[in-house]
């Protein structure tokens, strides 16, 4: 009882403090230079990350966010148009100033919110929860929790070929227009988790309907929170789309949920960085990517996987790149190889085959596969990856006619099974998988 009184004291408390209105201070708009914003009068107050306000001329405040000092002025950018401001006009900061946060809870399951945790989806206001800062840092890596068991994404090529732990990191690599959303559909809907956390950002405007209707659909919405910032947005907003998502994860890990975390895309989230880094007056590096980039990239990814060992909880994240021209030598596609737990890659040749998911087993890998496939389950993803192999070396031969059957037995073998591991690995985008069912099929493939 006396447990319950206190409790419900420092709930009353806490409303209460939240009623005070804030102090704050006033600056002004020093000058506008490209997407960047000089502030004079609140250099001492502000730090990198705060968040300040601009009045326009008309219509409500223009949230900002400061990313650097020069010459004695704070630099700013928008989320939001800068249509209406100019020199002079005022500029709003609290003091003392507070960690950006978002206010989340289990009610956010179903709904479709932008990166500020403001709803797009016409339902009403959020059901609020607990401030949750948006800018922290993994569980210290000592302290962390180890992945998990199998994880069953539901597509027959990744569970077979690629097969991963609750908890672990792929990216998932590809040309445009190769089949990398409709693959996130079938694993939002199909995978074995109890939450979906779907970041779309930079997204062209006119498909978000789309995937949401006919793609994502009630079901897989229906235990989903999907963070949209499209490709018109201003790109302190795109950037903020892939950190609301990670926040929004952390909240349901943190419960001892298990959580799939995929963001459309990682790239144009390094575009963001890019456009926000240049900006701000810093140096470009390989192909016009600032230093910084290759600082946030690590920062964002490492706070997906498991929490602190005492939750239980797994955020398994799935992030796509999108290999400008295929070329898988991007610096972006390098740096998230080098971070990540493993990668897919969806190949362009194998899509216009008609085969989709259109997914390169090849050349794709899961670091963590000896520690989730039995003995069998190994030894027959290797015989069919030589298979395939060699088929792909025959096919020129076979193509021109200059193959003979019988010549080798081997490659009488891999001509005759290749097409069955290929129908295998086709799956249509409602078409329902688990990792033992798919492994049946591949040893009757084989038989």
């Amino acid at each position: 009882m006396i447990t319950c009184t206190f409790v419900n004291a420092c709930e009353a408390a806490r409303a209460r403090l939240a009623a005070i209105a804030p102090a704050t201070a006033e600056g002004e708009i020093a000058a506008l230079s490209g997407l960047a914003v000089e502030v004079r009068g609140l250099g001492p107050l502000l730090s990198v990350g705060e968040r300040i306000a601009l009045a326009p001329r008309a219509g409500e405040p223009i949230a900002a966010e400061v990313v650097g000092f020069r010459n004695g002025l704070a630099q700013a950018l928008a989320f939001g148009s800068l249509d209406g401001l100019g020199p002079g006009r005022k500029v709003v900061a609290r003091v003392p100033p507070r960690p950006a946060d978002l206010l989340v809870s289990d009610g956010w399951l179903g709904r479709v919110i932008d990166p500020l945790g403001r709803p797009l989806d016409g339902r009403g206001p959020l059901p609020p929860g607990r401030p949750r800062p948006v800018r922290t840092t993994p569980p210290p890596a000592t302290e962390r929790g180890r992945l998990g068991p199998r994880f069953g994404f539901g597509v027959r090529a990744l569970d077979l070929f690629a097969p991963a732990r609750e908890g672990q990191r792929l990216g998932l690599f590809a040309g445009a227009g190769v089949g990398k959303s409709t693959l996130l559909a079938m694993l939002a809907a199909g995978a074995a988790c109890d939450v979906t956390v779907l970041a779309l950002v930079g997204e062209r405007g006119r498909e978000v309907r789309e995937f949401l209707e006919d793609d994502l659909g009630e079901a897989g919405l229906a235990r989903a929170v999907v963070v949209i910032a499209t490709s018109d947005a201003p790109p302190l907003l795109r950037r903020e789309a892939a950190i609301a998502a990670v926040t929004v994860a952390e909240h349901f890990r943190d419960q001892g949920q298990r959580v799939l975390l995929l963001m459309d895309s990682l790239t144009r989230y390094c575009h963001a960085l890019r456009e926000i880094a240049l900006a701000a007056g810093e140096a470009p590096g390989a192909r016009f990517y600032p230093p910084s980039v290759f600082a946030d990239l690590p920062r964002l990814l490492e706070r997906a996987g498991p929490g602190r060992k005492e939750t239980g909880g797994q955020i398994t994240g799935l992030f796509t790149v999108l290999v400008d021209g295929d070329d898988m030598t991007d610096p972006v596609a390098d740096a998230v190889r080098s971070i990540l737990d493993g990668h897919v890659v969806l190949d362009r040749r194998i899509a216009e085959r008609g085969r989709y998911p259109a997914v390169d087993v090849l050349r794709s890998l899961s670091r963590t596969a000896p520690g989730c496939t039995g003995a069998e389950e190994a030894a027959l993803a290797a015989r069919a990856r030589a298979v395939l192999s060699l088929q792909a070396e025959l096919a020129d031969l076979v193509r021109l006619g200059a193959y003979r059957a019988g010549a080798d037995a081997a490659a009488d073998e891999a001509l005759a099974l290749a097409p069955r591991i290929e129908a295998l690995l086709r799956q249509g985008r409602n078409e329902a998988s688990d990792p033992a069912a798919a492994l049946a099929a591949l040893r009757a493939a084989l038989a």
